[in-house]
């Protein structure tokens, strides 16, 4: 079985819309793409070289129509990604589609049962990069494994966000934190269970 693991670069109120530039996303009206660029320091780099290691991913429509165009020429950026398997959740793309054909090793699966038999499978680690509503369907339906989040220390007001309709009580625990020097809060959540309650002082 395979982890289905949430990479996301995430404001205090949420939003990982467009973190790469400013014409990366601007759907909604969206205008501040590339908000992340001002809080990268060492240990913030070292942490992105590592989350960039060999994987599969797990991608929405609207992301992998971002990535495909861009990532098979920079592949000295980032090798991994272009030779892992990209899995696109689409119900309108084809695999005839000249965004799917023309960046290697990229598939369709078209709904929540191929996901769950994807999971099941054995191959690498399933990573999703922002794809806010494939996000949302995941964590609805309890598959995301792994939330790796790096929380940038800014509110944008709007645009898409990671947590949003449907998603379930869950709890997750502290695999790992650390803190940058221009304070990104970095941490990796395990699922743990279901939601525990209770008075506090009792």
């Amino acid at each position: 079985m395979r982890k289905i693991v949430v990479l996301s670069m995430i404001t205090l109120d949420g939003v990982i819309q467009a973190p790469g530039g400013p014409k990366e996303d601007t759907s909604g009206g969206f205008k501040y793409g590339g908000w992340v660029a001002p809080y990268g320091d060492k240990l913030y780099n070292k942490v992105v070289q590592q989350e960039m290691k060999p994987a599969d991913y797990l991608l929405g429509r609207t992301t992998f129509e971002i990535w495909a165009p861009y990532w098979p020429e920079h592949g000295d950026v980032w090798p991994a990604v272009n030779e892992g398997t990209k899995y696109v959740f689409s119900k309108s793309m084809k695999k005839s589609d000249p965004l799917i054909a023309g960046w290697k090793n990229s598939a369709v699966i078209k709904n929540l049962a191929a996901i769950k038999k994807l999971k099941n499978s054995n191959g690498l680690d399933l990573h999703v990069w922002g794809s806010s509503g494939l996000v949302q369907l995941l964590l609805k339906n309890d598959l995301v494994d792994e939330l790796r989040l790096k929380i940038h220390p800014l509110t944008l007001g709007k645009g898409k966000k990671l947590f949003d309709k449907g998603t379930i009580p869950a709890a997750f625990t502290l695999a790992k934190s650390m803190v940058t020097t221009t304070g990104v809060i970095i941490v990796h959540y395990q699922r743990a269970g279901k939601v525990k309650t209770g008075a506090i002082g009792s």
